[in-house]
């Protein structure tokens, strides 16, 4: 099977607003990508937070920053079907416990919108010789049929120093085929894990970001100090690789040093030179 890699809306740009609050930051942001245009085609949406265990922000998406985005999206477009869906890498509870800790079985008040456990999904074989560290890839069959919107939080992060859009593809790896040996559900991610990640990302990219950089985590991706003064910025782009580049430098870290990030430039986007533009400031 040839690359599944698509055509980047928009390479190298990355649109950037200062975080007020969400339901402030996120419209504005929003309407600057000409999200809802993009959307039009589609029929269902599949948002993918960063719930890797049940911990508080930032070290996980704050729900308000995921209601804001599915507020956004309802209230403009009344077909639309929103899913929430993610796969916790913790062993000692599912998917649920996670969004039932952290605020998330609100949202199934709204019309429209699911939750759902990528962990337990039906799964496609994926194949692609070109791929060195997965030539074979078993993803959720759901990932295929919705318009995918990654919506991270801005870590760093012990292994491969920064986790963002592209890591946060992880997550959709069932642990049925990655829970190989240790205390995480996807641990054979950790062979290779740049490498990992980059194959992941050949498979299936986020079709548009949204990174959560209120605040942002400064050392680690579970522990550690958040970042101080807090970043306070929201970033958003329809490519992963530029996103990720943005957000390694709000990190203060270069994507150079990045391997992740360097494999994917040129291939799933472009890390340089980033195009950064601002939403238009409402006038009070």
């Amino acid at each position: 099977m040839p690359d599944m890699i698509r055509e980047v809306r928009d390479k190298g740009v990355v649109w950037s607003g200062e975080f007020d609050t969400y339901h402030q930051s996120v419209p504005p942001l929003l309407d600057a990508t000409s999200l809802l245009a993009e959307l039009a085609p589609h029929q269902r949406v599949l948002i993918k937070p960063n719930l890797v265990e049940a911990l508080d922000p930032p070290i996980t998406t704050p729900i308000d920053m995921v209601e804001a985005l599915v507020d956004y999206l309802l209230f403009h477009n009344s077909e639309i079907q929103i899913i929430v869906g993610e796969g916790t890498g913790a062993l000692e509870y599912d998917t649920f416990h996670c969004f039932e800790q952290l605020g998330y079985l609100k949202l199934l008040d709204k019309e429209r919108v699911e939750l759902l456990d990528l962990n337990i999904e039906p799964c496609r074989r994926l194949t692609n010789d070109a791929c060195k560290r997965w030539p074979e890839l078993y993803l959720p069959e759901l990932l295929f049929d919705c318009f995918l919107i990654s919506v991270p939080v801005l870590k760093a992060h012990s292994l491969c120093r920064v986790t963002l859009t592209m890591k946060n593809m992880m997550g959709c790896a069932p642990p049925a085929h990655y829970q190989q040996g240790g205390a995480w559900g996807k641990s054979s991610f950790h062979r290779k894990l740049d490498e990992a990640v980059f194959d992941l990302n050949r498979y299936r990219a986020p079709d548009f970001t949204v990174i959560d950089g209120a605040v942002g985590m400064a050392k680690a991706h579970l522990w550690g100090p958040t970042c101080n003064p807090p970043v306070n910025k929201i970033i958003a782009s329809y490519d992963p690789v530029a996103v990720d580049a943005c957000g390694t430098s709000l990190l203060k870290k270069s994507w150079k040093d990045i391997g992740h990030i360097w494999m994917a430039n040129g291939v799933l986007g472009q890390a340089e030179p980033l195009e950064i533009r601002e939403p238009a400031v409402a006038s009070k």
